[in-house]
C-alpha cells in the first residue's frame, strides 16, 4: 500500500513538473512580441496608458476619451522565458503585411471578391477603385490590438474604406492657373481630377490614418491606389472627351512653339543687322577719333596727314582727275 501511494505521489510530482515547470518554458522570434496575463490581466506599466505615448497626438480630445488604453509590459524576441500555470502568454506577429484595399475581412466575397472597391464621385458616378495598403501590428499598443478591439483588422479596414470613400466623394482637384478653356472642360471631370492626382490621394490616406495605430493597435505604413475605372457606359464617353483634349492641346503646343520660334528668328535676324551696323560705324568712329588726336598734335600734324593719304589714293588711282584752274 506504501510503495502504490509513493508511485501516486512521484507520477504526480514528475506530471506537474512536466507539465507547469518545463511546459511553462516560452521564447519569442525576432519577428513577434508578447504580452503576458496574470489570472487574465494583461501585465501593465503601473500609470501608464497610450496618451503618453506620441502616438495619441494625431487623435481629437473627443478621441482621447475613447481610446485611452494602458501600456502593457512587451516581452521582446528572446528566451527561454517561464509562466506560471496561473499566466498566459499572448505572440503577436510585427511583420509588415500587405492586403488588397477591397478585401472585407467579415465577408470575403464582397466588393468583386475583394479586388474592387466601389466609391461615387462628387458628380454621382460609381467608380471602381483598386490598390493595397500595408500595414502592421503597432508594439507601442498592444493593448488594443490583443483585448481592446475584437477583430483589429475588420475595424482598421472599416476606417480606412469610410475614410477613402469620404475623400473620393468630395474631391476637388486644385484650381488650374491655365485660362485654356478645353482645360477647364476636363478637369470638371471628377475621375479626370481623380486620376490626375492619385498622389495627393494616397497622401491624405496616410495622413487620415495616421491614428489607426492609438485607435486599433495597428499601423498604416502606406496605402496606395493604383486605379480608378468609371463605369462601362461612361468610359467611351469620356475617352472621347480625352481625345478631343489632348489633340486641342496638341495643337495649341504647336502653334506655340511656331510662333516662338518664328519670334527667336526675328530677334536673331535683328541682332544679325545690328551687328553688321556696328561693323560699319565702328571705322568711322576709329577715324574720327584718330583725326582728333592728329588735331591736337599740333599745327601741319593734320595737313601732312591728309597729304599723305592723298598720296596713297594716287599711288592707286588708274585715273586722277585735278580741278583746273
Amino acid at each position: 500500500m506504501t510503495t502504490i501511494f509513493l508511485g501516486l505521489v512521484l507520477g504526480f510530482v514528475v506530471w506537474f513538473l512536466s507539465r507547469y515547470l518545463i511546459g511553462g518554458l516560452y521564447t519569442v522570434d525576432q519577428n513577434e512580441r508578447a504580452v503576458k496575463t496574470i489570472f487574465g490581466r494583461a501585465d501593465r506599466v503601473p500609470d501608464a496608458t497610450t496618451l503618453d505615448d506620441p502616438i495619441s497626438q494625431s487623435l481629437n480630445d473627443d478621441e482621447k476619451l475613447r481610446y485611452k488604453y494602458p501600456q502593457v509590459r512587451v516581452i521582446p524576441p528572446g528566451g527561454p522565458y517561464f509562466k506560471w500555470p496561473w499566466e498566459k502568454v499572448y505572440k503577436v506577429s510585427i511583420a509588415t503585411q500587405t492586403l488588397n484595399m477591397a478585401f472585407d475581412p467579415d465577408s470575403p466575397s464582397a466588393n468583386s471578391d475583394g479586388q474592387i472597391l466601389e466609391a461615387v464621385t462628387k458628380d454621382q458616378l460609381n467608380t471602381g477603385l483598386s490598390g493595397q495598403i500595408r500595414y502592421r501590428v503597432s508594439e507601442r499598443n498592444l493593448y488594443a490590438y490583443l483585448f481592446g478591439v475584437k477583430r483589429p483588422i475588420s475595424h482598421v479596414m472599416g476606417y480606412f474604406v469610410s475614410v477613402l470613400r469620404e475623400r473620393i466623394a468630395n474631391f476637388e482637384a486644385p484650381k488650374a492657373k491655365s485660362a485654356d478653356p478645353e482645360a477647364s472642360i476636363v478637369s470638371g471631370i471628377s475621375i479626370n481630377d481623380l486620376r490626375k492626382n492619385l498622389r495627393d490621394i494616397n497622401e491624405h490616406m496616410d495622413r487620415e490614418c495616421a491614428s489607426s495605430a492609438a485607435r486599433y493597435g495597428m499601423v498604416l505604413d502606406a496605402s496606395l491606389i493604383t486605379g480608378i475605372d468609371p463605369p462601362p457606359e461612361v468610359e467611351s464617353a469620356l475617352a472621347a472627351i480625352n481625345t478631343a483634349h489632348n489633340q486641342v492641346s496638341s495643337d495649341i503646343s504647336l502653334a506655340q512653339a511656331t510662333a516662338d520660334q518664328k519670334i527667336e528668328q526675328s530677334k536673331r535676324a535683328v541682332e544679325i543687322e545690328t551687328l553688321k551696323a556696328q561693323a560699319e560705324v565702328e571705322p568711322l568712329r576709329q577715324m574720327t577719333t584718330q583725326l582728333a588726336d592728329l588735331k591736337k598734335a599740333g599745327d601741319g600734324a593734320l595737313e601732312a596727314y591728309q597729304r599723305n593719304v592723298r598720296l596713297s589714293l594716287y599711288t592707286r588711282a588708274e585715273q586722277v582727275i585735278l580741278e583746273a584752274k
